[in-house]
């Protein structure tokens, strides 16, 4: 399952946003702009497999 790679690579459950490097590894991950993961983060939060779930619909 994808949500549990990145938790286990990060070791955390949240995103830093405001982290330019974070955020730009998190999208290609997740297989998304770093815009679309922004757009994300605003609409359902920082937690990683909340968003994992929101962009996978």
């Amino acid at each position: 399952m994808l949500t549990d790679s990145l938790d286990s690579k990060t070791g955390k459950t949240h995103l830093d946003i405001y982290d330019s490097q974070q955020r730009s590894m998190m999208a290609s991950r997740l297989g998304v702009t770093e815009d679309r993961l922004k757009r994300a983060v605003r609409l359902v939060g920082t937690r990683i497999s909340t968003l994992k779930s929101y962009l996978e619909r």
